[in-house]
């Protein structure tokens, strides 16, 4: 076996696997972020919300510049940024600066996701091709399982800021094999950047999220926030009607099957794993479980989802996408209603088996998703698709962080009154319950009421999803998307 002709692969897929860590890695680390930056409950949102905000917002404009820079290019820029932004992360001494690196982190994270399927697309040609799209879905799959558990490792061994650190060397391994083996291609006919439909889809993206995060419907500013949203969308429309090289094809939105997908991609995250921020503080700061041993409970949803995603890959062109993705949403919205038994007294055992079909949901939708929205528009727009996926993947993650986390402080509030609920939130449950008391069954309950009260929600978001899929995407096999010889205008916009 020739290793060398591999090392592309190697070095596009560790920037791939990273950046995709960093979306959950965050996770179990949260309450230990909260009590050493002493922050808010709306800025441990923010932590998950604005990296995933701005890699969803950023990514297609970023395939639109890597295709007149050049790839290679553009994934190098993004491994610097991210590189740099992890440092600041990680030395950050308040919320504001965490958020802030936070945000520059998803702008290097949207640089690299932009192009790891166009430069593996010019690295491979014909069966060597699909055996490396392979391995990239596998990676992804398993930068979902690795998540939690290295969040858990790093904060435990080493304190939360080492799950910034850690990217550090990778970045530069990265680096340097790609300056050696990983070959530069541009678009030669490339298009217009499409910086207006950016600029709005950025703000109403924002407004939304920011409106969502801070709640407080009846008020000015939420209103103001909520109106800012519409009127950047009607903005962002009309710019897309009338360009001739649009950042998204609007009248691809007329397909009922891929805009049924879409919502199907937006709402996975949110159905699957945005709860997943609270369950851990629940896990720790009312069980009193350290970060791995969280990482450990959530481990079997992700191992789950990696086990299914390569049994699925194998029978995909064998198997309707359609049966499978929903049915894979009506069976993640089970296992989300599943994890809604926590009962004052409960453990985190009451967990494990909605977790476990959570993945297997999970799994089954993964495989075939992407390769099914490139499958139901015309071959040109094949990356264009792909593109669009990815975007409202990272940006259903970061509504279902802000919804959920609306659903989950409501509950607090409700349970255990207003001037209890931030610091239950922020990871102080631990020093509540110290009190002595009634406290401890208080938060118990607390807790246990605003969890449940978030898993229906969450899994309301999975049964959405399923009944559309299965009701509007048309019956018929996909054609994975490796075997596709993506258009070279279309592939700088992939992820």
């Amino acid at each position: 076996m020739n290793i060398r002709k591999w090392l592309p692969l190697v070095a596009i897929c560790a920037g791939t696997f990273m950046l995709l860590v960093d979306v959950t890695i965050v996770t179990v680390a949260l309450p230990d972020m909260a009590r050493g930056l002493h922050t808010s409950f709306p800025d441990l949102q923010w932590v998950l919300s604005l990296y995933a905000l701005v890699l969803a917002a950023l990514v297609l404009t970023s395939g639109s510049i890597a295709d007149r820079i050049g790839r290679r290019a553009m994934y190098l820029g993004g491994l610097v940024v991210f590189a740099v932004s992890s440092l600041a992360c990680g030395l950050s001494g308040s919320v504001g600066m965490l958020i802030a690196a936070r945000g520059v982190q998803g702008l290097g994270a949207a640089a690299m996701f932009a192009t790891t399927m166009a430069l593996i697309s010019s690295s491979y040609s014909g069966r060597e091709r699909g055996i490396a799209f392979g391995i990239w879905a596998a990676v992804n799959g398993g930068a979902a399982a690795a998540g939690p558990l290295a969040g858990g490792l790093l904060t435990t061994h080493f304190g939360w800021r080492w799950i910034f650190f850690v990217n550090l060397p990778i970045c530069v391994g990265a680096v340097v094999l790609t300056l050696l083996v990983v070959r530069e291609t541009r678009d030669p006919h490339p298009s217009r950047v499409d910086l207006p439909g950016m600029v709005s889809f950025t703000v109403a993206a924002a407004a939304l999220t920011y409106a969502l995060i801070r709640g407080s419907w009846g008020s000015g500013r939420t209103l103001g926030l909520l109106a800012v949203t519409a009127v950047a969308l009607v903005v962002f429309v009309v710019v897309e009607r009338v360009r001739r090289d649009p950042m998204l094809d609007l009248s691809l939105l007329r397909n009922s099957s891929f805009t049924t997908l879409l919502v199907a991609v937006a709402l996975l995250p949110a159905a699957a794993w945005a709860a997943m921020a609270y369950q851990s503080l629940w896990l720790q700061s009312v069980l009193g479980l350290s970060p791995i041993q969280a990482g450990l409970v959530l481990l079997p949803s992700s191992l789950a989802a990696f086990g299914m995603s390569v049994v699925i890959g194998r029978v995909l062109h064998k198997t309707s996408p359609r049966l499978l993705i929903g049915a894979g949403m009506l069976i993640i919205a089970a296992g989300v209603l599943a994890q809604a038994v926590i009962r004052t007294g409960s453990g985190w055992a009451v967990e494990v088996p909605g977790l476990f079909l959570v993945g297997v949901g999970a799994g089954l939708v993964l495989a075939p998703l992407s390769a099914t929205a490139m499958a139901a528009v015309p071959m040109p727009r094949a990356g264009m698709a792909a593109g669009a996926v990815n975007t409202f993947r990272q940006l259903g993650y970061a509504f279902g962080v802000a919804v959920l986390g609306e659903v989950f402080r409501g509950g607090l509030e409700r349970t255990a009154g207003k001037d209890l609920a931030g610091p239950l939130s922020g990871g102080q449950a631990g020093a509540v319950m110290a009190r002595g008391g009634d406290t401890v069954h208080m938060v118990r309950h607390a807790f246990a009421y605003s969890l449940d009260l978030t898993f229906v929600v969450a899994a309301a978001f999975g049964l959405v999803a399923g009944i559309a899929v299965l009701a509007f995407v048309r019956p018929g096999r996909a054609a994975p998307a490796q075997e596709k010889e993506p258009a070279p205008a279309g592939a700088g916009r992939t992820a």
